[in-house]
């Protein structure tokens, strides 16, 4: 049993020993081991990879980050596309004609009354044009719908149109923008966008909750004052309307901000009450620190003629400067601008047309009117 043991002992250690010859020869043949494979080579570095052909070293051209995609603003063309369609049909009908004819005027009066100029405006506008048909200083289509759109803009020229923020006042007597107009016409979204307007040109900015009738009013206005970076006062609900524009005004002093703008209620009990509330606001807001530089209307141009006659009482209690028409841009009653100019004597100085801040536009007769006759590019 010893003597195999001793021969098993030999043979391990033979064999030991062979394995350990077989890798030295290895080693000094320079072939790898398993454990010891040779590391990779470096690829070149991307800004001095060489060519393959001359062997020159190039420079890697650099890495160009695309341009952000630029989004335009839909143009007044574009948002007016409701309005236009009134006129659309009856101009292509008028220049399909070889001649200006009886139906020239039928296709005209129809959509100008469509459009809500009205007859009184519709009837000055047509009046000069047919005399001058008739003394032979028009007599082609084209020629006419040109007068026409050059007569339109005329008739809305001359107006002062500016929103006035009077630069002069010292610190500590603010400019006051008071707004008007009935519920729904978009009277408190008009404030915001005003507001984030006048924040964006510089101007510090408090939104005064004047309408204390609508529950919602004053958390509508709260949120647009916090996008706009604004101050913000408001009372109780049912409260004196009054009483917050004057706290508005007053604060603002104090902290000497530019400008305050401020709603007021759009509906009371009776008519009566409103009106003479919207006088008492006016009065109020005058005996403050404050001076008010604008009291603008704000009418809904989706209701046409109908909202003329409240729009009048509106103005004759609190001496209206100026009209803000909203929601043009969903309307096809866009001669209701000719309207307002014409019965209520009022220059319209701001126009809505869209949703954002940058929505609510000054008003341009010319690019409207050329807007309405399909006039000017989409770019």
């Amino acid at each position: 049993m010893d003597i195999q043991w001793l021969f098993l002992i030999l043979a391990v250690l033979v064999l030991v020993f062979g394995l350990g010859v077989i890798v030295a020869n290895r080693r000094k043949m320079g072939g790898p081991s398993r454990t010891e494979l040779p590391p990779r080579p470096a690829p070149p570095a991307p800004e001095r990879a060489e060519e393959a052909a001359g062997g020159t070293l190039v420079e890697e051209p650099p890495v160009v980050e695309p341009e952000p995609e630029v989004v335009r603003p839909a143009s007044l063309r574009e948002r007016l596309a409701k309005a236009r369609s009134t006129f659309t049909g009856a101009f292509g009908s008028i220049l399909g004609r070889s001649a200006i004819t009886a139906e020239t005027w039928d296709d005209l009066e129809e959509a100008l009354l469509r459009a809500d100029v009205g007859l009184g405006v519709s009837d000055a506008l047509l009046e000069p044009l047919k005399e001058r048909v008739e003394a032979k200083e028009i007599t082609e289509p084209s020629d006419l719908l040109d007068a026409l759109q050059a007569d339109m803009v005329a008739r809305l020229a001359g107006a002062d149109r500016e929103v006035h923020f009077d630069e002069s006042f010292e610190p500590g007597r603010p400019n006051v923008w008071l707004f008007v107009g009935v519920n729904g016409v978009g009277k408190t979204t008009t404030i915001g966008k005003v507001a984030r307007q006048q924040a964006e040109v510089g101007r510090t900015v408090l939104l005064a909750a004047g309408d204390t009738f609508r529950a919602a009013a004053a958390e509508q206005l709260g949120t647009w004052a916090e996008r706009a970076g604004a101050e913000f006062v408001r009372g109780a609900e049912g409260g004196d309307p009054s009483s917050v524009i004057f706290d508005g005004i007053e604060r603002a002093a104090a902290k000497q901000i530019d400008l305050v703008l401020a709603d007021t209620a759009g509906r009371l009990h009776t008519k009566t009450n409103l009106m003479e509330e919207l006088k008492k606001v006016r009065r109020v807001a005058e005996k403050g620190a404050g001076t008010v530089t604008e009291t603008l209307l704000v009418i809904d141009a989706t209701t046409g003629q109908n909202g003329l006659a409240q729009a009048k009482q509106f103005g004759e209690a609190t001496d209206v400067s100026g009209v803000v028409l909203t929601k043009l841009d969903g309307s096809a009653k866009g001669g209701i601008v000719f309207a307002i100019e014409t019965e209520l004597g009022l220059p319209i100085k701001l126009v809505g047309i869209g949703e954002q801040a940058g929505d609510l536009v000054p008003f341009d007769p010319a690019e409207f009117v050329g807007a309405l006759f399909g006039a000017g590019t989409d770019a």
